[in-house]
């Protein structure tokens, strides 16, 4: 049961992510014809980051830090996920 609730929090921080940086993007790319350079790099970074954290912190924390895990691996893999969205579409 706990593993359910981990995943369900896990895709749903993933999903929220991706669909604020589809969002973010669509917007930018409307208003100005483009949009920034180098954002899936830094968002790859980012996610990088993110990933890291949620494994070293699934060593070193309880069961307490359970939600601050889910969105450490909520985020990381929701970016490396945005990014492949927005690679495909393009």
């Amino acid at each position: 049961m706990t593993m359910a609730i981990r995943v369900l929090r896990i895709v749903g921080f993933a999903l929220a992510f991706v669909i604020a940086f589809t969002v973010s993007q669509r917007t930018t790319l409307a208003r100005s014809g483009e949009t920034v350079p180098g954002t899936l790099w830094a968002i790859g970074a980012l996610s990088v980051f993110f990933l890291v954290g949620a494994f070293a912190s699934e060593s070193s924390q309880g069961p307490e830090a359970n939600v601050q895990k889910d969105l450490l691996w909520g985020l990381g893999l929701g970016g490396i996920f945005g990014i492949a969205v927005r690679v495909a579409t393009a």
